[in-house]
Parts: structure tokens; sequence; C-alpha cells
């Protein structure tokens, strides 16, 4: 099957979209179809054969981040051109109602067009200055899938339709069994060690790094042999800065970690923490700290309840209660037993995300979408933008 995938944000910085459509551009290939990914990127950046550059993003606000994207006139007419090329048997879009090259493929699409949702909002600045092609934009899509019942249930309350329930998959050998970092995790002992993690922007307010901050402080006196280990965007000085001096020598702050490094960092932890205070739709990063068995920790937010089956594989604690973090964070950090069963059970789970199963359930969606148009081209004109 010739498969043409488009991802609306920039592959020059990464992101959980933007990793899900590589992990499931290789999962197809490695089944024997052609793949071909278009996306926002500078002409000279490092890219995957299978990835088409786009031409440079730009940043713009976005479901409390921020988001590099591409539109107007000249990616309209790289869509066009990737399109014909490339003689799709189907078009896999990514987040199309943002403004970007997922929609403007949609609106270019002259064949059967499958879009994936990753979000749960329902309203946005973004939404609201492109409320004018929105309609135009779900009538062209033949087939929907939501990657969460949170993203499902936006598309059937609020944007007229359904969607499959698929969700994101993880690449699990890439993280089972790899070697953590040189000097992690370090000892354990009760009442004295152990050390928690965090990877995300710390920056940004809705990854609710101050809740395991506030928490980590509290609890280090109590614990000598604690330490933090933070990989992500941002300033080392910004970091450092919100500790107390007394603390700084137990924080190890990586900065950016490359995808081949992820699994690492996530191997060298005791618990991975997944203090979020909101906006998530799924939960990528947990299914990769239990695919690389380390024991998880996260807010009690639907979409995370919904990836650690309830609790079973990894410990819940209440959105925004850094005190209540503490308390899980000293509970897990002292019974070993504790952390084996919640790895165990999180084994489990892992194996049930992985990209050879997700895979699998998506090409089924190609080929309802193939049938449901019957090979036929659209019968409509290229949409002029710009």
């Amino acid at each position: 099957m010739r498969i043409g995938i488009v991802c609306p944000y920039s592959f020059d910085v990464p992101g959980g979209v933007q990793n899900h459509v590589m992990d499931l551009a290789e999962a197809l290939i490695g089944l024997g179809h052609q793949v071909s990914v278009l996306a926002p990127a500078d002409e000279d950046s490092p890219l995957p054969p299978y990835v088409v550059a786009a031409g440079r993003a730009v940043p713009l606000p976005y479901n409390g981040s921020v988001a590099r994207i591409a539109f107007g006139p000249v990616s309209t007419a790289r869509v066009r051109r990737w399109i014909t090329r490339g003689d799709f048997d189907v078009l896999h879009v990514h987040e199309p109602l943002t403004p970007s090259l997922s929609m403007l493929a949609v609106l270019c699409a002259r064949g059967p067009v499958v879009a994936t949702f990753h979000t749960a909002m329902t309203r946005s600045r973004v939404l609201s200055a492109a409320q004018g092609m929105l309609q135009i934009v779900l009538e062209r899509i033949t087939a929907r899938i939501a990657v969460s019942a949170l993203a499902r249930k936006v598309q059937v309350e609020h944007l007229d339709g359904g969607a499959v329930e698929i969700p994101n998959g993880v690449a699990v050998a890439k993280f089972a069994g790899v070697e953590p970092l040189p000097g992690w995790p370090g000892e354990c002992a009760p009442g004295t060690g152990g050390t928690v993690g965090f990877l995300g922007r710390f920056t940004e307010p809705r990854k609710g790094f101050p809740i395991l901050r506030d928490a980590f402080v509290a609890l280090a006196p109590h614990r000598p042999g604690l330490r933090l280990l933070v990989a992500g965007p941002g300033d080392r000085d910004d970091l450092y800065g919100q500790f107390p001096v007394g603390l700084r020598d137990r924080i190890t702050f990586l900065g950016m970690v490359s995808e081949a490094d992820k699994p690492r960092m996530l191997r060298s932890l005791h618990l991975y923490v997944a203090p979020n205070t909101g906006g998530e739709s799924f939960g990528m990063i947990l299914t990769e700290a239990l695919a690389a068995g380390t024991t998880v920790v996260a807010s009690d937010l639907d979409a995370f309840r919904r990836v650690l089956d309830g609790g079973r594989a990894g410990r819940l604690f209440p959105t925004g209660d850094a005190v209540a973090l503490r308390a899980a964070l000293t509970e897990l950090l002292d019974d070993a037993g504790q952390r084996a069963a919640l790895t165990g059970s999180g084994d489990q789970v892992a194996a049930n995300f992985d990209w050879s199963v997700v895979a699998r359930r998506v090409l089924e969606v190609y080929a309802a979408a193939i049938e449901a148009t019957d090979g036929r081209v659209m019968d409509q004109e290229w949409v002029e933008l710009g």
C-alpha cells in the first residue's frame, strides 16, 4: 500500500505527535508498505529517508504550549506537489484542525483521507481563527482516529462525528532492557536514597514541574541520598534557581535528550514522575516509562488513569497535590516489592501499546477508508488558499 502521512508540527523540535508519526511510519514500513511523511522542517535538517521537508515552520501558541507549524500559499503548493507525486492509496493526516500542513493536505486531497486527533481540547484561538474552514475539512475526512477516549469524546460531542479509538504506540523493543546512564540510578535503601525523574518542558505550567519541585524540596532533608534527574528543553540556571542552594548538588539537568538516550534516561530512575495538571489526552511518556521498566507516579488525570489501568500499573496521586506526591514517593522508594509489582503490571500494559499491535489496527482503518471511497478520486477542485 502507498501511504502518505502528514505531520502538522515541525520535525526540527521534538514532540509527541512528531514521535508518533515517525514510529507509525517505521512500523508500517516494517510491515512492507511504502510510506512518505510530509512535515515542516528546514531543508537541511537531518531527517529519516521517508520524511519530506516542507520548509521552515513558525511558532504559534496552541493548547497551552507552542506549536511550530507551516501554512500559506508556499506550503499549499508543496503539499499539492507531494500528494501528486506520491499517488497515495490513502492519506493519513494528524491534527487536521491545526492550521498547518495537515489541514492543507485535507483540502488538497483527492482520495481517501484518514485523520488522527491527538488533543482533547474543544476550543482555542487557533480553531476560532480557522472556523470558516473547519466544516469543509471535516467533510473531506473519510475516517477518524482518536488516540484516547477524551479525544474521541471531542469528536462525538463537538465535531459531529465519531472516531475509532486507537492509542499512541510505543516501540517496546527500544525501551526494554536498555542500560541506565553511567552512575544511575544509585542506591535506594529505605529512608535514605532513591532517584526520581522528570522529562519535559519544566517551564510549561501544565507539565506541573513545580509540584514535583515542592515534593522534592520537602522530602530531600529526610532522605540524604535522594536525587532528581531532569531532561528536556530549558535553561539550566532557570531550573536550579527554583531550588534551595543546599539541594542543587542533588539535581542533574541533562537538557534535551535524543530519542536514543531517552530510554536510558528513563531506565536511570527508581520513579518517573508525571505531575501534569491538565491538557493531556493520552500520556505517551507514561507508556515509554512503563516499557523501560520504570515505576510511574502520575497525576490522577483521566488520560493518565486510563494508561495506568486505574492505578494497577502505576501510582496515581491527586492532581496538583505536592503533599500527596511526597507521600507517594516516600512509600514507593521505601518498598521495592511494591515498585516491582507496579512495573510487572506495567510490562503487560506496555505490550498492549506496542507499535506491532497499534499499526495493524491503523491499517484496518485505512482499509475501511479505501473501501468507503471505493478507490474513487474525489470529485472536487483544489482549494485555493492565500
